[in-house]
């Protein structure tokens, strides 16, 4: 038995599990952090760390959108390690086409309140000179940030911790149930309701959820200061990004505060391999190069990859799951660093019964049990 018994237990301290620590911290409940390996590891460790909103949905948008603004609202408290820097992000055209699709994503934007500024061929080249000639255009969204995601997870954990939660390290979980955690000596933690917060590995926990593991390769560079300028993005990267059943890569490169460039992206369904797919990485840089001629040019220093936690409908669950007493913030895919703040205020508010600024239904677990009627 333990001496403790928990208003709640968060298992997994990477940004999500982080951020729901820190909310339901704050809000007054006891609150245990269970994380086997290190704070900030897996998914989060292996991010770009792009605050983006996203309108691929309603659902999605919302989501997105309210936890940017959450980390707008905290960005003078984050610490210099964290690297917040609100830089913008430009989704760039290739041709009359996809500016098309930025109309459509500045009509999309506008009508909801976000700040967008469409580019034409001249805009675009002197807002980044170093993409090939002969582009559309594209469309910036400037209230898009980036940050450190370790560092920010590490943030998190530190304010719940402030707040009395309690961080259980380095321990080994053999499942979960009703009432508690268990480990692998046979000890538990004790909690009325018990958040699985584990990404990818959250089936490992909850066997049956529909959480897939999507492999994700990133590069980053030496110090390059100028080189790049925004978060840039090209338009074909939601068709990438959702494919369910093929390797695929998009154009997707992030400055750094350092100077350093993050060079992605990459998706590979299914994969459990940890190494580096020497072949993706080629076709990735091939297309990072197809946009930035120059970029080939510059000294890669690290490669490594991660696994995104994916799901049927490309939104994450949050929410009571079937087993009772025990609650899911998993699935957010590529989108758990943006959307972290968010998460870990529908957790909260779920659990105190309280007023959400938005609605928690497109994220519940129950829409797993119905086989996602809607997507």
């Amino acid at each position: 038995m333990s001496e403790t018994t928990y208003d709640v237990a968060i298992v997994g301290a990477g940004i999500v599990g982080a951020a729901c620590a820190a909310e339901c911290a704050r809000a007054g409940m006891r609150v245990a952090i269970v994380e086997e390996q290190m704070v900030g590891g897996g998914a989060t460790a292996a991010g770009m760390g792009h605050i983006v909103v996203m309108d691929d949905s309603e659902p999605q948008f919302a989501l997105t959108r309210y936890s940017q603004q959450l980390w707008a609202e905290i960005a003078e408290e984050l610490p210099p390690e964290v690297e917040y820097a609100k830089s913008g992000t430009i989704w760039v055209a290739a041709d009359d086409e996809e500016m098309q699709a930025v109309a459509g994503k500045q009509s999309f934007y506008g009508a909801r309140g976000v700040s967008v500024e469409r580019l034409d061929a001249k805009q675009l080249a002197e807002a980044e000179p170093q993409l090939r000639p002969g582009l559309a255009g594209g469309l910036l969204v400037p209230e898009d940030s980036v940050l450190y995601p370790p560092a920010a997870a590490a943030w998190l954990i530190k304010r719940a911790r402030n707040a009395g939660a309690v961080l259980h390290m380095g321990r080994r979980v053999a499942g979960v149930a009703r009432g508690a955690v268990k480990f692998g000596d046979g000890s538990r933690v004790e909690a009325n309701t018990i958040v699985n917060a584990t990404g990818a590995w959250a089936p490992q926990l909850a066997p049956g959820i529909p959480v897939r593991k999507k492999k994700g390769h990133l590069v980053i560079t030496d110090r390059y200061p100028g080189f790049l300028r925004h978060q840039l993005v090209e338009l074909g990267y939601l068709k990438s990004a959702h494919s369910a059943t093929s390797d695929s890569v998009a154009f997707n490169v992030q400055p750094r505060i350092t100077g350093q460039i993050l060079i992605g992206s990459s998706r590979q369904p299914d994969s459990e391999d940890t190494n580096v797919d020497r072949a993706i990485v080629g076709r990735m840089l091939e297309r990072a190069c197809s946009y930035m001629p120059e970029i080939g040019k510059l000294s890669a220093i690290r490669v490594w990859t991660g696994f995104r936690a994916a799901t049927p409908d490309n939104l994450p669950i949050i929410g009571p799951s079937a087993q009772e007493g025990v609650w899911l913030a998993t699935g957010h895919e590529g989108l758990g660093i943006t959307t972290s703040l968010a998460t870990g205020k529908l957790i909260a508010d779920q659990l105190l019964g309280r007023w959400s600024a938005i609605s928690a239904d497109p994220y519940l677990p129950a829409r797993c049990e119905k086989g996602f009627a809607h997507v």
